[in-house]
């Protein structure tokens, strides 16, 4: 957690926010789907009674905490670009809807990366997916 002292820095700010709009982005493809699928699936319905039901089945597959975490055709994609050429060693920053944190790139394989936080709250890393995670590298901000 950063002081209130220093702020982001202006790009990142912006990364923050571009964070919670590539997750709405998510949760607009998965409509879509459900939608697309359900027309397939009831050819005679009302496209509002589809629609309606597009929307129940997302909110309640929001809901299940395991579907929403890996669910991210737009967001992982983006995550997957963004931090394509970090490498062990490179500052980044791990970018949340609303926050973001200084931290250390120390392995990477594939899709999955390890960062280690800068502000010594812990002296193990964190292994996450880029896939699930948004990691801009440091000097590009």
């Amino acid at each position: 957690m950063r002081g209130p002292l220093k702020p982001l820095p202006a790009a990142v700010a912006r990364w923050t926010v571009t964070a919670r709009i590539l997750r709405w982005l998510d949760a607009l493809v998965a409509w879509l789907g459900v939608w697309a699928g359900a027309a397939l699936a009831l050819p005679s319905a009302s496209r509002e009674s589809l629609a309606l039901l597009a929307v129940l089945v997302v909110a309640l597959g929001a809901l299940a905490r395991p579907l929403r975490a890996r669910w991210r055709p737009v967001s992982g994609v983006v995550g997957l670009a963004v931090s394509r050429r970090l490498s062990p060693g490179d500052p980044a920053w791990y970018v949340r809807p609303g926050d973001a944190e200084r931290v250390l790139v120390t392995a990477l394989h594939r899709t999955r990366v390890v960062i280690a936080r800068l502000d010594e709250s812990g002296a193990e890393g964190l292994s996450v997916r880029r896939t699930r995670v948004l990691l801009v590298p440091a000097d590009t901000v």
